[in-house]
């Protein structure tokens, strides 16, 4: 066999259009989880020697009970 052959066969296989849109939700969801996480770290510098809220009024405020 040649070895032009030889590197054609070892070639990585092309992506496909399926494997490319799975990869961008997988990007796009990594990028909010970092963009949350970011507000996330922002609010708590804010508030950050306020007193916090106990879990029981805070149910109660939202409605949650």
């Amino acid at each position: 066999m040649s070895s032009v052959a030889e590197k054609t066969s070892r070639r990585i296989a092309r992506p496909t259009l399926q494997s490319l849109h799975r990869e961008i939700v997988e990007l796009r969801r990594r990028i909010q989880d970092l963009e949350d996480l970011r507000e996330l770290n922002r609010a708590i510098e804010r508030n950050g020697s306020k007193p916090l809220v106990p879990w029981t009024k805070a149910k109660k405020e939202l409605r949650l009970d």
